[in-house]
């Protein structure tokens, strides 16, 4: 997916929120309601665990040598 299109935030936020963060927002959808919004912060947080238990997994199988400087 280009960076350009890549979503980088999700949040639940008031219209006062909203006029606070002014044009810091490229896009906003609004809903009415939203009553999945919790279940998907959970997958996004088990997405998120998974991604940095697989690559502590990855540092742990390859250690970098000590003097080393890692790129993670």
């Amino acid at each position: 997916m280009p960076d350009q299109d890549r979503i980088v935030a999700i949040g639940l936020l008031t219209q006062r929120d909203i006029f606070a963060l002014g044009h810091d927002l490229s896009r906003v959808y609004p809903i009415d309601e939203m009553p999945c919004f919790g279940s998907l912060l959970c997958a996004i947080d088990d997405a998120d665990r998974a991604f940095h238990r697989d690559r502590d997994a990855r540092q742990l199988a390859n250690p970098v040598p000590h003097g080393a400087t890692s790129r993670a």
